[in-house]
């Protein structure tokens, strides 16, 4: 699977920098690593948006699964998925147990501070957090498969390859499951918001 390479530079096969990298290349392994980690802090940040502290916890997250992928690196073997395959399922596994985690811990109040905030006003906040709400509610009337789809796709920037590498589906596939998921999207958007439409 390419992964997206600065203007200029080609495109990275993940696979063969981790075959370089079992094998003991220091430098294959320390790019290997730089590209998981962007790639799966993208993926936990769309996953765990709806976290207290979810942009903390996303960066929690993801260097918790480039340590797992880091430690079970020298006991990987390509069984003829791709390493990003192998990379989804780590993070995946993590996220979940974040979440469960986030379920049962208590949320400690801040204290007072001592100046006004500077940020968004509560009426852009409750706005944006609105809307937010609302497509974490229509992605979760998804199936699973679909929602990943899209997760991977749009929240984590991937190609069609390169998800289709990662969900074991062609290129051609993903395409078509991405037009039917945002599909599926916009009619349950229109029906949650009352504009069916005939």
């Amino acid at each position: 699977m390419s992964t997206r390479a600065e203007v200029g530079r080609p495109p990275v096969e993940m696979g063969s920098l981790a075959a370089r990298a079992v094998a003991g290349d220091v430098g294959a392994r320390d790019a290997l690593l730089g590209l998981v980690r962007e790639m799966v802090h993208r993926y936990c940040r769309a996953r765990l948006g709806r976290l207290p502290g979810s942009e903390h916890t996303a960066d929690d997250v993801a260097q918790e699964v480039c340590i797992a992928v880091l430690s079970a690196l020298p006991r990987y073997r390509d069984e003829g998925r791709p390493f990003e395959a192998f990379v989804f399922g780590i993070a995946g596994h993590k996220v979940a147990d974040a979440q469960r985690a986030a379920i049962r811990a208590a949320v400690p109040t801040d204290e007072l501070p001592d100046e006004a905030d500077s940020g968004i006003g509560p009426e852009e906040a409750a706005l944006r957090s609105s809307d937010a709400s609302m497509v974490r509610g229509l992605l979760d009337r998804l199936p699973l498969q679909l929602r990943e789809l899209l997760l991977l796709r749009v929240a984590v920037g991937l190609s069609a390859e390169e998800t289709g590498r990662a969900l074991g589906m062609s290129a051609g596939a993903v395409r078509v499951a991405q037009h039917r998921a945002l599909a599926r999207l916009r009619a349950l958007a229109l029906t949650t918001s009352g504009e069916v439409r005939t």
